[in-house]
């Protein structure tokens, strides 16, 4: 009896180890789509790199994007990589004193030193609001689902950051996500600001995960106005203007586009949970674009947010992913899967770029039930559960 109890009291003591080490016993879900962006898109040491542009950049939202992938796919190792580099690179070595740089790649050379060996480093030290609130939210998430305190204590530090260095107080909206720490309050009367910065499960999971910081949920309101509330013909604008006594008003610089950045305003209205609050009403903001798609078969390039009106060129195949989780939200399911098909067929064309990588590993990873946000807006990856097949 006592040589028996041996093995097994080694076999509870290596699960308690496993346990407290962030595994809990759970196995990963396959997704060959994040296994082809780490093979395409993500250095060894974890860098997040566009290829389309000869500085070769990495931006932070990429960065902080590949961290919350990594963690729906429980993939420890390459979440720790990333952080690391960012950590190094874009923060200066401490992400508890330093907000991470915006943009990072290969300076280009000037005058007689064009023939010298390429450098590398910063190129844009403003951080971005958009990045820092994911990476805040995925760190507090990968702290609960690893149980990893470390990760906790560090998104808490971000989130405090953010409050101080990214947002202020607008009148008549409360406190409110700037983009960036300097350059959009350009005017005492007047700030710019951008819709598709603040997905509204994120804002509404750090307001209930950190309670001791009040400020989240003034945030969350103003963000919920500023998504609901810039969109008279049912198309997001990739910026906005906000000014005292005169509300929300179209951005000049962009002449009120919606393009590249609003196209992710459509994608966490789709990813909301059925039961989080003000659902119905982000979801009726926007039912003019699943109509445009259903009557055109694909989602558009372009739109003058202040008229309704559509330019000619078709979304490219990451405007299509990034729809499909919000027609499927309207139940308007054979839209959401024609939207995912187009995206599997363009891929099939042309390789994806880093940036429509990125929206369709969110929205077919949605899709596919590798994860999904509850009301409050925590994450619920499938390798908790159990997996789905996924195409």
């Amino acid at each position: 009896m006592r040589r028996a109890s041996i093995p097994l009291l080694r076999v509870l003591l290596v699960a308690a180890v496993m346990f407290a080490s962030g595994s809990a016993m759970a196995s990963s879900c396959a997704w060959p789509d994040w296994e082809h962006f780490k093979q395409t898109t993500l250095s060894a040491d974890g860098r997040v790199i566009d290829r389309s542009m000869p500085q070769q950049i990495t931006v932070s939202e990429g960065q902080a994007y590949a961290l919350f992938f990594a963690l729906v796919a429980n993939d420890r190792p390459t979440f720790d990589r990333v952080l690391n580099w960012t950590q190094n690179n874009l923060a200066q070595g401490d992400l508890t004193r330093h907000l991470p740089a915006w943009q990072w790649g290969r300076h280009e050379a000037k005058g007689d030193d064009k023939d010298a060996s390429p450098a590398w480093g910063v190129l844009d030290s403003n951080p971005a609001s958009d990045a820092d609130l994911w990476i805040a939210y995925t760190l507090l998430e990968a702290g609960r689902l690893w149980h990893e305190r470390s990760y906790t204590a560090l998104g808490t530090v971000l989130a405090r950051a953010i409050v101080a260095q990214e947002t202020a107080v607008l009148p008549g909206l409360g406190r409110t996500v700037l983009p960036g720490a300097m350059g959009f309050h350009p005017q005492d009367d007047m700030w710019r600001l951008n819709p598709s910065y603040v997905p509204l499960q994120v804002m509404r999971h750090l307001a209930n995960a950190l309670p001791q910081q009040t400020e989240w949920k003034a945030l969350l309101d103003s963000s919920t106005r500023l998504v609901t509330d810039t969109a008279p013909h049912g198309f997001s604008p990739d910026w906005v203007i906000y000014r005292r006594d005169k509300g929300f008003g179209p951005d000049e610089q962009t002449k009120a586009e919606s393009a590249y950045n609003a196209i992710r305003v459509y994608l966490w209205a789709g990813m909301l949970a059925t039961d989080a609050p003000a659902r119905s009403s982000v979801l009726n903001t926007f039912v003019p674009l699943a109509d445009f798609v259903a009557a055109h078969g694909f989602p558009p390039e372009r739109v003058d947010t202040q008229t309704g009106t559509a330019g000619s060129n078709e979304g490219n195949a990451g405007f299509s992913a990034a729809v499909a989780p919000y027609l499927a939200a309207l139940g308007r399911n054979d839209l959401a899967q024609a939207q995912a098909q187009r995206t599997r067929t363009l891929a099939a064309q042309s390789a994806l770029g880093y940036y429509s990588q990125v929206l369709a590993l969110f929205g077919f990873g949605f899709l596919d039930g590798l994860y999904r946000f509850d009301a409050n807006g925590a994450l619920v990856p499938a390798w908790t559960s159990t997996c789905p097949a996924v195409r």
